[in-house]
């Protein structure tokens, strides 16, 4: 099975995206499609066997253009200008049909009551302008009326037509000596419909292009060039000209090209547009570097090792994207009304166009009604209250260096109650040390081999004691989740781990005293030994992270419970949380049974996990949201719902405080989108003391979506601590 992202040409209401993800998701190999009408774009998984062209021929044949994979959309320079010129015409046409009734100097010639031919001829032409400048919203219209996708162009383009259409008739008979008809054309009501919708478009457009402008901008970090050594010399090339392996030059000034190691050189970087951290990061021989980062004062040579869509904004792009085109619970509900929406108005146009006739028994009072309720009805609002907010907040969050991966996780953070942490390499630094043991020369020489092989922050810590520089050759290496890890040097299978893999090879622990003493300083134990016996015994040490308590007490006071649950024994994870004054601690825990602590949590309380180790994944992807901390496994980021580029774990308050927020918005959004056609509706019908005409309907409209875009766009602001207001008084209630 494959994933895209297609860029859709077209879509201008919920209607519209509601309509063509149906439609995608009936079509044969295709496993799931989301519509995203904000970001313009379908998410679609589909089977091998089909290729992007039939993709887009499936989008042409639900009436809309797929541009591909690649975005060619340009800006229209030149809609402004139109916008003011059909704006001018728009004030001559209205100051000729009404300005007589405001007692304004109208030419006689176009005088209604003195030439009632020229008047008629007139506006007509004139409207007709408007009509052309027009002609896609009525297109549109209309092709999703055949296509079974009535959207909001289908509402307006058929009020314009039929308010044109009964204009022209009257015309003909004015021609034909009616001259009191003159009074009952209303070509000035089509023309500015389409001038009110056009500004509001173009208005819109620009309000949301402020929500994506983040997302866009991440495109533009890396770039264009970059230079390789060839043969001793200097060469620039384009960026997909350089190949894995590659050996490219930096100087002090210029971006990194590609991801990569450093071979020659040291320097100092600015990894901010990933990290959201300004302080510039030291890089020697050895040091990762990412491309897109500053080169600030160093001539570094690195080796070029991910490229392309392998490079980490490429996948932090792909992250960010994806996530814009997933959809949260109260997006599928905002859907669902949207999808009968349009359908309803045109029942309730119908409706009106009868009780007005019955009622006053004047067609074009009837008519102008019927227009009126079609053009004032907004599923445009609808179709934006959640996916603009949700753009926006995870454009802001990817800003922070904070990536999430999909807007479910946003929502299900308003309903957090417990917050999980694991221990090293959560709360603490992960950056331990050996600092007690038992142990020859040889045996830490043989431990240090086997844990070179691992990737867990507490194998790192026994490599990176400076004990020894060589290590020996490890055979039939293999990781024991939540225990420990094996592997054969010089043809004998040693271990090392924990108590639980002492016990589970049947082992006979020597060291049970040293593993107490050094427990209680809270220290990490991990013994080595072979098929018979224990070998040797070390505590490794290690420090918590800046302000972590700070940052633990201040998310109790919102409100939170805090667990630590971790895979290191008891009275080391007591020690550890009794200086973060955590109450709660589950300790010697391994994976499957950090899973199922977490699936019990969830049963009474929505739950947020936060972990870096390959052992926390299960429990990250059965959590509610799951938290990947910065320079977390590969493994553990791929099971998470939220990825921090950045090692603050404040950010986790920050996040809270969006998810709260975010949904806060929307359903502002949801609320102004339902109540502004409750109240404009029955005015547009024309049965109420009050009425709407069709030009005062088409402003009203473009004001609903225009409300909802400037709410939405709150949230692009910045996103401080969670407020102290959060308080429990039953299970995740938010008073």
């Amino acid at each position: 099975m494959k994933k895209t992202i297609l860029n859709i040409e077209g879509m201008t209401c919920s209607a519209c995206s509601n309509g063509l993800e149906k439609y995608l998701n009936k079509q044969k190999g295709i496993h799931r499609a989301e519509v995203n009408l904000v970001m313009a774009t379908a998410l679609i998984e589909y089977d091998d066997n089909l290729k992007i062209e039939d993709l887009n021929k499936m989008v042409q044949g639900a009436g809309f253009k797929s541009l591909g994979e690649r975005n060619d959309k340009k800006e229209k320079r030149n809609e402004l200008k139109k916008i003011i010129i059909f704006s001018i015409l728009g004030i001559i046409l209205m100051y000729i049909s009404m300005g007589a009734m405001i007692n304004l100097p109208v030419p006689e010639i176009i005088y209604m009551n003195k030439n009632p031919i020229i008047y008629s001829i007139v506006i007509a032409v004139l409207s007709f302008t408007f009509l052309i400048y027009g002609f896609d919203i009525i297109k549109n219209g209309i092709k999703n009326i055949i296509h079974k996708m009535p959207n909001m162009d289908s509402l307006v383009g058929i009020g314009v037509i039929v308010n044109f259409l009964y204009s022209l008739w009257n015309t003909i008979l004015v021609f034909q000596g009616q001259t009191q008809l003159v009074h009952h054309l209303y070509f000035e009501s089509s023309a500015i419909i389409i001038l009110f919708v056009k500004i509001g478009r173009y208005i819109d457009g620009k309000n949301k292009n402020k929500a994506v402008d983040s997302i866009k901008n991440l495109v533009t970090i890396t770039p264009k060039n970059g230079t390789i050594l060839k043969d001793g010399k200097e060469k620039t090339v384009t960026i997909n000209e350089i190949e894995k392996g590659d050996i490219v030059v930096c100087k002090p000034g210029e971006k990194i090209a590609v991801d990569g190691k450093v071979t020659k050189g040291e320097t100092h970087t600015d990894e901010s547009f990933i990290t959201g951290e300004s302080k510039p990061v030291t890089k020697k021989v050895g040091s990762k570097v990412l491309a897109g980062s500053i080169n600030y004062d160093g001539y570094i040579e690195y080796e070029a090792e991910r490229i392309g869509k392998d490079s980490s904004i490429s996948q932090i792009v792909n992250l960010v994207v994806e996530a814009t085109n997933t959809k949260a619970p109260i997006a599928r509900l905002a859907d669902k009304i949207s999808g009968y929406f349009v359908p309803i108005i045109f029942l309730i146009a119908i409706i009106s166009f009868i009780l007005n006739l019955a009622i006053y028994s004047e067609i074009d009072k009837a008519i102008l009604s019927l227009v009126s309720v079609l053009v004032v009805a907004c599923p445009c609002a609808l179709g934006l209250a959640t996916p603009l907010a949700m753009v926006v907040a995870i454009g802001n969050c990817s800003k922070r260096g904070v990536l999430i991966k999909s807007s479910e996780s946003i929502e299900a953070l308003k309903h957090i109650y417990t917050i999980v942490f694991d221990k090293t390499g959560t709360l603490t630094e992960g950056k331990l040390s050996i600092v007690d043991g038992e142990y020859t020369k040889e045996n830490i020489k043989i431990l240090q081999s086997l844990e070179a092989m691992s990737n867990h922050p507490i194998a790192k810590g026994i490599v990176n004691s400076d004990m020894n520089k060589n290590f020996y050759e490890v055979k039939e290496f293999k990781e024991i989740p939540g225990k420990g890890i094996q592997g054969n040097i010089n043809g004998k299978t040693y271990y090392a781990g924990n108590q639980k893999l002492l016990n589970e090879k049947n082992i006979k622990n020597i060291y049970e005293g040293k593993e107490l003493e050094y427990s209680k300083k809270g220290e990490s134990i991990v013994y080595l030994f072979d098929e018979k016996e224990v070998l040797a015994i070390v505590g490794l040490s290690d420090k918590i992270k800046e302000n972590m308590e700070e940052i633990i007490q201040k998310i109790k006071e919102n409100g939170y419970k805090v667990i630590m649950l971790t895979g290191d024994n008891e009275t080391t994870a007591k020690a550890i949380a009794k200086k973060l004054n955590i109450e709660e601690v589950i300790s010697n825990v391994s994976p499957k049974e950090k899973q199922d602590k977490i699936k019990e949590i969830n049963k009474n309380n929505s739950c947020l996990m936060v972990g870096d180790g390959i052992n926390d994944s299960p429990a990250l992807k059965t959590a509610t949201v799951g938290i990947s901390v910065a320079n977390g496994t590969d493994m553990s980021a791929d099971s998470a719902d939220i990825i921090l580029l950045k090692d603050n774990m404040n950010l986790i308050l920050e996040l809270l405080n969006i998810g709260k927020k975010t949904i806060r918005i929307v359903k502002q959004n949801l609320f102004w989108a339902l109540f502004y056609n409750i109240c404009m509706i029955p005015l547009a019908m024309g049965i109420l003391p009050i009425s709407l005409n069709p030009m005062i309907a088409s402003l009203a409209m473009t004001f609903s979506s225009l409300t909802v875009v400037l709410n939405s766009l709150r949230l692009g602001g910045s996103v401080g601590d969670v407020p102290n207001r959060f308080k429990m008084t039953q299970k995740g209630t938010d008073l």
